[in-house]
């Protein structure tokens, strides 16, 4: 080779050569599947090449670059979470654990209040105002009830203790509680909740059991949470982060936070030495923003990592909780409701066209928690307003989230009006059970989810997680999606199955593409970032009963390792006064 030729090549050396495993690009357009590329260099945070090994060697390979042989396992885009909480991932691995199987051990009210007791005495748990735990599911608990206020009294009569639903849209408090929030006979049900109530002989309302929904159970949350210490109330970021990493995602969302909280991240951000070691996206509680719009700031580009990118509506809430606004009533309703009842919204009809319209006045992104059919309806009519004051343009990317009953009709207005479903698809294994036993009935529930819908409709669609509903797992996202096995061992629906590939696509180009980042994200080509994860076996490929099977090996954010954990990462802590750095809506 001629000097100048090595002059040339070792100055447009590569960092590092993926090579030796099978590389899922996801980046094939229309026509036949083009053949796998042999290598992937990467010199910085970019792409440089994808091709075959032997013309990387010859144009990009020089003294200090790193041949990385992935002996057979899978090089994919990085993940990209189309929803979830990160904030609230880092809390779930804080307070007392009470999810269940696979995930947990809890299954009975003895083990709830085994776990709060623990956690009570446990050095965070000392440190914290309110004895709290995360995750429990009365669908799984024996007797199917949740616990009451006379259960947590058990716990403690001197502490407040909450139990969080694993939906976060319902929880069960002590009667410490009760009365730190004010909840007795004499006070009524606030709009879009319940205080659900044990003797009614008790005037005038009747005497609160306990569990609280929706509207009634946010006060619980957040008076516990802003208890919990600031010293671990600032770790939450970096727990949420590292979790994250763990399944494989390189880019995250905060899907609901207050504009106090979205300060507090962009303050940490700041003093996070090269930023935060992934990028944050985030969604502004919708009327926090309207109130003060000055303050959200929304943007296309990221400031050390972190980038505010529209706002988030709730218009109902969880159908495995029977509080989602369905068009049809619960198969069989919560046992204080008559067979009519159809859950109920959390907005009123004036208020979410209100929301939205201002999200389209501002081009802020909107994306919008609609569980129930009834609920994506008063969103489909939301949204219609909203273009016609606007207009329609496709870099709007509104996003419905969740989207669990969305109807056949119902997609294809989605596909009318621009909207993507991002969907929950791994309900219809932690829930699909419940689904068809209790919650819809075996009619309806075959079709929770219904991505191979949207992909009739010439659609793309997202799948999330909604961490910390469940965990922040990458592999159940996908296997979710290509089976559709339930906890029993039951396909709930197999005519919505879709393929390993589109699956893959939920959690990469598409997601870059309801974000608006395809330019830079999303798929393995040269010139986007080197946003990468290594798995044991590729999803698009393996058979899908295997795919739950599949662990991370490495994950790759702009040309660094972030999963295993480096020494050098940088970690994420709030330097303040211990703002509480959380609030929910998932």
């Amino acid at each position: 080779m001629p000097e100048a030729n090595v002059s040339e090549t070792r100055a447009q050396a590569a960092d590092v050569i993926f090579h030796g495993g099978e590389i899922e690009t996801v980046a094939d357009g229309p026509g036949p599947r083009a053949a796998r590329p042999e290598a992937v260099a990467v010199r910085g945070e970019r792409i440089v090449f994808v091709g075959d090994l032997a013309e990387a060697l010859t144009h990009w390979q020089g003294p200090t670059t790193r041949l990385y042989d992935l002996a057979g396992a899978a090089l994919l885009p990085g993940f990209i979470d189309p929803h979830g909480h990160v904030i609230g991932t880092g809390l779930q691995s804080t307070v007392a654990d009470l999810l269940g199987e696979p995930d947990g051990d809890v299954g009975d009210i003895d083990a709830i209040k085994r776990k709060l007791s623990e956690f009570a005495d446990s050095e965070v748990g000392q440190r914290s105002a309110w004895i709290i735990g995360f995750g429990y599911d009365d669908s799984r608990l024996d007797g199917k009830k949740h616990p009451t206020r006379a259960d947590l009294d058990e716990v403690s009569t001197e502490r407040p203790v909450l139990a969080i639903h694993q939906s976060f849209h319902l929880g069960a408090v002590n009667s410490k509680g009760l009365e730190l929030l004010g909840y007795n006979a004499r006070v009524k049900d606030p709009p879009g909740g319940v205080i659900r109530r044990g003797d009614m002989s008790v005037l005038p309302f009747g005497e609160p059991d306990g569990v609280l929904e929706e509207t009634a159970f946010s006060p619980a949350s957040d008076l516990a949470i802003a208890g919990i210490a600031p010293q671990d109330t600032a770790r939450f970021l970096d727990r949420g982060l590292k979790a994250a990493a763990g399944f494989g995602f390189t880019t995250v969302q905060e899907g609901a936070a207050s504009l106090n909280v979205l300060d507090a991240l962009r303050e940490i951000a700041q003093g996070t030495p090269g930023g935060l070691p992934m990028d944050v996206v985030v969604y502004v509680k919708a009327q926090e923003a309207i109130d003060e719009p000055h303050r959200i700031r929304v943007s296309p580009d990221y400031t050390n990592g972190l980038r505010a990118a529209g706002i988030k509506l709730v218009l109902d809430g969880s159908p495995q909780g029977r509080t989602a606004w369905l068009r049809e009533p619960y198969k069989t309703p919560p046992e204080t409701e008559d067979k009519e009842y159809v859950g109920y919204p959390t907005l009123k009809e004036e208020v979410a066209h209100a929301q939205v319209m201002a999200g389209y006045e501002h081009d802020w992104q909107v994306i919008a928690h609609v569980n129930g059919d009834a609920a994506i309806a008063q969103f489909i009519r939301a949204v219609e307003a909203a273009v016609d004051a606007f207009g329609a343009s496709p870099d709007r990317r509104t996003t419905g989230i969740h989207c669990q009953i969305a109807g056949r009709d119902q997609i294809g207005k989605f596909r009318e009006l621009g909207i993507i479903p991002s969907f929950f698809s791994m309900h219809t294994f932690y829930w699909g059970d419940w689904y068809y036993e209790t919650v819809l009935g075996p009619v309806r529930a075959v079709d929770i989810s219904p991505a191979q819908w949207a992909l009739e409709h010439g659609m793309i669609y997202t799948s999330h997680h909604d961490a910390p509903v469940a965990r922040p797992s990458s592999i159940a996202i996908l296997s979710s999606q290509v089976t559709r096995i339930t906890r029993s061992g039951e396909t709930l629906g197999a005519h919505q199955c879709v393929s390993g590939l589109d699956a893959v696509k939920s959690i990469t180009i598409n997601a870059a593409h309801q974000y608006g980042e395809t330019r830079d994200k999303g798929s393995i080509e040269v010139g986007k970032l080197a946003d990468l994860v290594i798995l044991s076996a590729n999803p698009a490929t393996v058979p899908g009963e295997e795919i739950q099977n599949i662990t991370i090996v490495e994950t790759i954010k702009a040309g660094r390792t972030v999963h295993p954990p480096i020494e050098d990462m940088p970690t994420p802590v709030h330097p303040g006064d211990g703002l509480n750095l959380f609030t929910h809506h998932c």
